[in-house]
């Protein structure tokens, strides 16, 4: 039994124009499945197959996408797991202007290639919509490469802006790292869509944990091999939103997060 994963190739780097010849090899090699790491690696693959079972871990919008006819029936060769980054862009922005009260310009940091058009055109609109109802402006700023961080974070600290809301997208995750650095000499308050900037420094996230996605896959993985058909496997959903704190890079910042907020955190550090 032959077992490929497609991955992005070295995420950071966001070469998304390498996918589709990855995605063209593995097919080549008659695989028996593709483990595709994110929404974006799956579109790569799925125009090159249609046959071969497609298990995604973290999927945005798979509908919004294109990758599946329905949650429930997915309902061609693809399959996996959502964890509703894109949804939740409106909640993250009334999380930050509760967390920050007086906050008044938002900058968006944001990858115009992390998912499909009509996902990234719905998540936009929400985002902006959202602002407008919370009384608070958002700077849109656009990062097509990990090359562009610096550039983004200069445009954005001449701009002044008096928070960080960092968009779901696969690239600006694994760049998670260099961002929260970024920000933290600029001593700019992040809200992201994982825990994982706010363990290296960043000040807030809300979102699914994407640990256990990956975890999960294997199932799925699993119940394929042993004949399952991705068409009729439901794509998982979380059942479970976790909010993360860190009360030391508030105190750094000089930033008071109110007690009622800090009260319905999953997880604070001090």
């Amino acid at each position: 039994m032959r077992l490929n994963i497609l991955v992005e190739v070295r995420a950071a780097d966001s070469k998304v124009e390498r996918f589709p010849a990855l995605a063209s090899e593995l097919v080549r090699l008659n695989v028996d499945l593709i483990v595709a790491s994110n929404s974006l690696a799956a579109r790569a693959v799925q125009q090159a197959t249609t046959t071969i079972p497609i298990v995604v871990p973290v999927m945005g919008d798979p509908i919004g996408d294109g990758l599946v006819a329905s949650l429930a029936r997915p309902g061609g060769n693809i399959t996996g797991m959502t964890f509703l980054g894109p949804q939740l862009v409106p909640k993250r922005l009334a999380l930050l202007k509760e967390a920050l009260p007086t906050v008044s310009l938002i900058a968006g940091l944001w990858h115009p290639a992390a998912y499909g058009e009509r996902t990234m055109n719905d998540m936009m609109n929400e985002a902006e919509e959202a602002a407008r109802t919370l009384g608070v402006h958002l700077r849109l700023v656009a990062v097509h490469g990990p090359d562009e961080l610096h550039q983004a974070f200069s445009k954005i600290a001449g701009e002044r802006a008096d928070a960080l809301l960092v968009f779901p997208s696969p690239m600006l995750f694994a760049e998670r790292r260099r961002i929260v650095d970024l920000a933290a000499e600029r001593r700019l308050p992040i809200f992201a869509m994982g825990k994982e900037f706010v363990q290296l420094g960043g000040l807030l996230s809300y979102g699914a944990d994407i640990v256990d996605f990956n975890r999960l896959s294997a199932t799925y993985v699993d119940k394929i091999l042993k004949g399952a058909k991705p068409a009729d496997l439901p794509v998982e959903q979380p059942t479970k939103f976790e909010l993360f704190i860190n009360l030391k890079t508030a105190k750094e910042l000089g930033i008071e997060i109110p007690a009622t907020l800090v009260a319905r955190a999953d997880e604070v550090i001090e």
